[in-house]
């Protein structure tokens, strides 16, 4: 291919939409508030950008979805707005001593005020309001796939969660996101019998910097699509642009748990910060247009949760770099619509098993501190598996042991964010399993709505 006939640099920003099943386990300070603050200052600022038209990829895991189409789960968010929201703030402002502080904490009572207003435009549903924009799935529980024990586990986390995403939203093009970006060779022959067109992995330790700009034809035919580190560690790294002196302190809080102060120390002021958020999006894409001069596909792929949760500023960001993108002569590109535009080079033989985990391999969900966690959920599969010919197991059981699998409880306690809550999860859903092995049938899933749509089938070996 000649310099004429190469397609012109683009970059596609692919947002991984995810919280574990925390719906009916537990509030504060750990379960369902995580989801709660996520839709209030994540999903509904990213849906008002969606549905005004950038160009942005959305990736929706079923275990979310499952939890906003669960029976009373945003009416419950809304009640959490209007009420704990609303009071924990009027007990902050009041006893705020700083104007400063005081008109930080107005302004945060602000936000959660706007969106309460956006979830009531939704009519209630945020599920259906993101149906437009959702394009990616994943396995049903994110589980990491490389770690699972047979192939018969494997195609059940696929088939769970591609039939939900189907039935959910009408139709699926073929885009999953890996749990964890957690890819190894042998999984692409499972990838391809699922229907998976494109997938994305982490190979910044594998690949030269401009090979990672291309995206990779597997053996068995799945794509693979280098995400590209130059460009999402200027977003997520300990230096980047979230550290700003500007910006909300994510670690400071107030008696009730809210945050009225920057990065600096100083009151947080929002105008401060916007023209923060507006600079740093310039940088990001103007550093973009140079990463891609040369051509290519540069694939910035981001925790939706990080942009609004985590980061406060992080939707203004995201909002100014569409717009400056579109002012500086950025092609920003739904990554399906930029995949057509660019030939794939043929993927190298060996490729290691890589993740996005720390240092990049499957350590994080499997290294000493969580190695009991990773052994328990893979016996239970075996037993699963071992079972199921005979009609051993039940729908109870099929969903206590794809909760089991989930990766979030792994990572809490191997980057020690929330230990004990962990594993605890990991161990009722174990107990919660023998329980359903030993009586099939006895009663239901304490878990309301997860995984609806997986079946014992899929534990059969075909």
């Amino acid at each position: 291919m000649t310099a004429a006939q190469r397609p012109a640099g683009e970059l596609a920003i692919v947002l991984h939409t995810h919280q574990p099943y925390v719906e009916g386990f537990g509030t504060w300070p750990f379960g369902e508030e995580w989801l709660w603050e996520s839709i209030a200052t994540s999903y509904l600022p990213l849906l008002e950008l969606l549905d005004g038209g950038a160009p942005l990829t959305l990736s929706l895991t079923p275990v979310l979805c499952d939890q906003l189409e669960a029976p009373g789960a945003l009416e419950r968010c809304d009640a959490f707005l209007a009420g704990v929201r609303t009071e924990t703030h009027r007990r902050d402002i009041a006893a705020a001593a700083d104007p400063g502080v005081a008109a930080a904490l107005r302004h945060s009572a602000s936000r959660y005020e706007r969106a309460r207003e956006l979830l009531a435009a939704t009519g209630g549903d945020l599920l259906a309001a993101l149906r437009r924009h959702a394009v990616w799935t994943s396995a049903a529980t994110h589980a990491v796939l490389p770690l699972l024990a047979t192939t018969a586990g494997v195609r059940l986390q696929l088939r769970a969660g591609i039939d939900a995403h189907r039935r959910r939203f009408g139709g699926w093009g073929g885009g999953l996101w890996l749990p964890e970006c957690a890819h190894a060779p042998w999984l692409d022959a499972l990838l391809e019998e699922a229907g998976v067109r494109a997938v994305c992995v982490e190979l910044t330790d594998v690949l030269a910097a401009d090979a990672q700009l291309r995206p990779l034809r597997s053996a068995a035919g799945p794509l693979l699509v280098p995400i590209d580190r130059a460009t999402i560690d200027l977003v997520w790294s300990q230096r980047g642009y979230p550290a700003g002196p500007a910006y909300r302190d994510l670690h400071a809080f107030t008696e009730h748990r809210h945050r009225a102060w920057s990065n600096d120390g100083r009151p947080y002021d929002p105008s401060r910060a916007a023209a923060a958020a507006r600079r740093d999006a310039a940088d990001f894409v103007a550093r973009t247009r140079a990463r891609i001069a040369g051509g290519g596909l540069a694939v910035c792929a981001l925790d939706t949760e990080l942009l609004g949760d985590w980061w406060h500023e992080g939707p203004l960001w995201l909002q100014a770099v569409v717009d400056e993108a579109a002012a500086q002569g950025l092609a920003l590109a739904r990554l399906d619509d930029a995949l057509a535009r660019h030939e794939p080079a043929a993927a190298p033989r060996g490729l290691p098993v890589t993740s996005w985990g720390t240092p990049r391999d499957l350590s994080t969900w499997s290294a000493p501190p969580v190695a009991d966690m990773a052994w328990s959920a893979r016996d239970a599969e075996l037993r699963a598996v071992a079972v199921a010919p005979g009609g051993g197991v039940d729908a109870r059981a099929v969903r206590e042991l794809l909760a089991l699998q989930s990766s979030d409880w792994a990572f809490l306690v191997s980057r020690e964010l929330a230990e004990p809550y962990g594993r605890e999860r990991a161990g009722a859903h174990r107990a919660a399993f023998d329980a359903a092995l030993a009586r099939p049938g006895a009663c239901e899933p304490a878990l309301r709505n997860l995984a609806p749509d997986a079946t014992p089938a899929a534990l059969r070996e075909p």
